[in-house]
């Protein structure tokens, strides 16, 4: 039993996985003066981390958040509030992610209307949303657009943009997997009225459980304050009733400002904990950048002889790269999920690329018909993608096994 128990031990601690998290001096450090302060909760770590994440981003202002979903709803829900949006608004989205962008739509009362993407960089393609709107009978009622920046690309977001301006949408950009991105000297989650980040403990920067909301608008900055924290009307991050200092004291207002609440909210509050764990990284984010963009380089250039079967992913030193995704070219020449169990023998974790929502996703049953037959690309990366590891954690010895694990199983392919 013993040597069966170490055998399995053996083998999994041998497995490359998709994520891996190493805890190190910084992070321990940063989490033992959690600890040491006595506060949990939301504090001067997530301040901080606030503050820094909106720097690193290029915006004036950030919200923390629980979760990346927290972050959708929220910024979604300031959206609604602040322009006035009714239940029903129409918003262009793409079909191909993870189903948080999807629920956070529907939650908050938009109606998803899906755009399909573009082969390469699996993001929402402007010159499809354009035609939508153009062949629209009723532009008026679509009111945001919503693109999401899947394993680190990022869509023509200039193009976005300008189709926004003419179209009088409302911009809110999921970057919850490109953190560091950039496009057209402008980084993820800049583009838009808002963006969002996740902060998975898959992500780049790696706090478990944690988002934040990054806009330049200081109005949707404080509405994303209230409405996170149960839609209080104060967010002075040290108000108290008695301190004078809050706006409803100024106003005359006799109200304790932690029990008032202005616009209805939710807690999507963070706490000390990830704050703590994203800041540590924060020190080194340029270098977990590098270190990913270069595990492509690296993987690309062995798996080159296999491009006549897959699509490998394009390189750019301008993506931060979630992970390392490839696309079945011809299934008839290799099935998805052969090659997937296959790389898992071997001891390479994969997993499939997000099913197009709508066709491929049960929860979302109801929108296929809408969907069906609009969205080809989408729905085949879909059917035929899936992803393994690029983290900063990979070493050489790794890169090799997942080349040598691919060659093993497609070196009988011919071109």
């Amino acid at each position: 039993m013993v040597e069966k128990r170490l055998k399995v031990e053996k083998r999994l601690k041998d497995v490359i996985r998709v994520g891996d998290l190493r805890i190190g001096r910084a992070e321990k450090a940063a989490l033992h003066k959690v600890l040491a302060s006595g506060r949990i909760s939301e504090g001067p770590f997530t301040r901080a981390f606030e503050e820094r994440w909106a720097r690193f981003v290029g915006t004036r202002y950030c919200v923390a958040t629980s979760s990346g979903s927290g972050a959708l709803i929220t910024a979604l829900t300031a959206l609604k509030y602040k322009y006035g949006l009714r239940d029903g608004a129409k918003a262009l989205v793409t079909p191909l992610t993870y189903a948080a962008t999807l629920s956070a739509l529907i939650v908050t009362g938009f109606d998803p209307v899906f755009v399909d993407v573009e082969p390469d960089t699996f993001c929402l393609d402007a010159d499809k949303a354009q035609a939508i709107l153009r062949k629209s009978r009723d532009r008026s009622a679509y009111k945001l657009i919503l693109p999401v920046d899947l394993i680190g690309y990022m869509p023509r977001m200039d193009a976005l943009r300008r189709l926004a301006k003419k179209y009088g949408l409302l911009m809110l950009e999921d970057a919850a997997e490109a953190h560091g991105s950039v496009y057209r000297g402008r980084r993820a989650g800049a583009w838009g009225d808002a963006g969002i980040f996740s902060f998975y403990i898959a992500h780049n920067i790696q706090a478990g459980e944690m988002g934040a909301v990054t806009t330049d608008d200081k109005d949707l900055y404080v509405l994303c304050k209230k409405i996170k924290a149960q839609g209080r009307a104060c967010v002075c991050p040290t108000c108290t009733r008695h301190e004078g200092r809050c706006p409803l004291s100024r106003r005359g207002v006799d109200a304790d400002p932690r029990f008032t609440h202005d616009v209805i909210g939710y807690n999507f509050k963070t706490m000390e904990f990830p704050a703590a764990l994203a800041l540590a990284q924060m020190e080194r984010a340029e270098a977990i950048i590098r270190k990913r963009q270069d595990n492509i380089r690296i993987l690309n250039e062995g798996l080159a002889r296999f491009a006549h079967v897959l699509q490998l992913p394009v390189y750019s030193r301008q993506v931060s790269y979630l992970a390392y995704p490839v696309i079945i070219r011809d299934p008839k020449k290799i099935r998805r999920s052969d090659l997937c169990r296959g790389l898992e023998e071997r001891g390479i974790e994969n997993r499939y690329l997000f099913g197009c929502l709508p066709l491929q996703q049960p929860a979302f049953a109801a929108y296929k018909k809408r969907a069906s037959g609009k969205v080809p690309i989408a729905e085949y990366l879909g059917a035929q993608g899936f992803y393994l590891g690029c983290h900063q954690y990979l070493t050489r010895k790794d890169l090799k096994r997942i080349i040598a694990a691919f060659t093993d199983i497609l070196g009988g392919i011919r071109t």
